[in-house]
């Protein structure tokens, strides 16, 4: 959203936080899950509470893919989809209630790259740094072609510009994001691979941590980069979503089970201290007790650091909101459970086998009861420790594991 906010402080307008009374609420909405359609139709609603003579405008995915939805919202004055919200100081001249909605919302075809890069913390020392967008793939649970649109990546000079462009801000970490990151491939042919090589060939102050990443793209170049770098974090969090080959070919994922579980025993191999994240669904159409335990024993059994566990949702217009064998919702929700207590496990696990070793942290916020800083070094680990500088930046020792965090020693 930063190249919106961009636009319209150019225009003059003032960017105020969302909740405050405004002239006019620009919403950027969310499809992945039901429930994410349910946030949505809250947040819209509350905005007209707050702001009842508001210009009230919607956009992103939800609006893309369900407008008649939001068109029934009484109080609704504009729905943008994902190219015409880059459009909107174009498209709406005069932000004042309208008598008659405008429906901005085109087919995403030749859809063009935008860019964005916004601050993760409210320190302002971590980046997100969309270099990608868009998908490709048809695995058969997912919206995000339909709302996003064909892969598209930033042109590889665009990128260079940008990487120069950050190190002379205070950010210390920049997230690598896209929505399918590793098909990255910009006008000129330059790879996912290439961008990390031209990351480690820049004079840069900042270290990099790669968002999600497909295990078919983990190619074993990009592997051995990461593993010698030292500005690339050693942490990948790659999108499992199930561990028995029969759900993955209903699900149409690009890879067989074994490239995954290769991938993380190489990883391990390579990099001993990398933080390993897997996206795991559950309850997908199908899944039996047996196919849940054969996703539940994999996970249980691998060197994984935690898991991000997601309850299937049904989405119209995928193949799989017309498959059968439904699971019943009390069934994904326990097998959900069980897979957050797993994940709750492997990181406590992953947090003790990094105690006693020395790390770099970036400091995020204080905990005032305590007096203690929290950051994340580079492998993933949470940690409190206590400073005496204003330096961002700190090598500190992890000391012990207290209650689910992990209590650090400067150094």
């Amino acid at each position: 959203m930063s190249e919106l906010q961009e636009q319209f402080e150019k225009l003059g307008h003032t960017i105020i936080p969302f909740g405050d009374v405004s002239d006019a609420v620009l919403i950027n909405t969310c499809t992945v899950t039901r429930e994410a359609d349910a946030d949505c139709r809250k947040v819209i609603r509350r905005a007209q509470r707050v702001s009842p003579n508001a210009f009230i405008g919607v956009m992103g995915c939800y609006a893309q893919l369900r407008s008649d939805e939001i068109s029934a919202i009484e109080g609704v004055d504009a729905i943008f989809g994902n190219e015409e919200k880059y459009k909107i100081p174009e498209l709406i001249g005069d932000f004042s209630k309208r008598n008659q909605l405008g429906l901005y919302v085109g087919k995403l075809e030749q859809i063009e790259f935008h860019g964005a890069c916004s601050s993760d913390n409210v320190n302002r020392t971590r980046a997100v740094l969309k270099i990608q967008d868009g998908c490709d793939y048809v695995c058969t649970y997912c919206t995000i072609p339909a709302a996003r649109g064909g892969s598209r990546s930033m042109k590889f000079d665009d990128l260079r510009n940008k990487l120069l462009e950050l190190n002379n801000t205070d950010f210390y970490e920049i997230i690598l994001s896209g929505v399918n990151l590793g098909e990255y491939k910009s006008p000129t042919n330059e790879n996912f691979t290439d961008v990390i090589r031209l990351i480690e060939s820049l004079d840069l102050k900042l270290r990099f941590r790669i968002s999600s990443i497909e295990p078919n793209l983990v190619k074993p170049e990009l592997l051995d980069i990461v593993s010698k770098s030292e500005k690339m974090c050693p942490h990948f969090h790659i999108p499992l979503q199930s561990g028995s080959p029969d759900i993955l070919r209903l699900m149409k994922r690009r890879y067989k089970l074994d490239v995954f579980i290769n991938l993380v025993q190489k990883i391990k191999s390579n990099i001993p201290d990398c933080c390993i994240g897997v996206d795991i669904i559950t309850g997908f159409p199908g899944e039996t007790d047996s196919h849940f335990l054969e996703t539940y024993n994999l996970l249980s059994d691998l060197p994984v650091s935690y898991l991000h566990v997601f309850t299937y949702s049904k989405r119209n217009g995928t193949a799989a909101s017309e498959y059968p064998d439904e699971v019943p919702y009390p069934v994904k929700i326990e097998r959900t459970h069980k897979l957050r207590e797993l994940s709750e496990r492997k990181k406590k696990e992953f947090y003790l086998s990094q105690l006693g070793k020395i790390k770099t942290v970036i400091k995020e916020t204080i905990d005032e009861s305590t007096g203690l800083w929290h950051g994340w070094t580079e492998n993933y680990v949470k940690v409190y420790f206590k400073m005496n500088e204003t330096n961002p930046v700190e090598k500190v020792k992890l000391k012990s594991y207290e209650k689910d965090i992990v209590i650090a020693d400067i150094i």
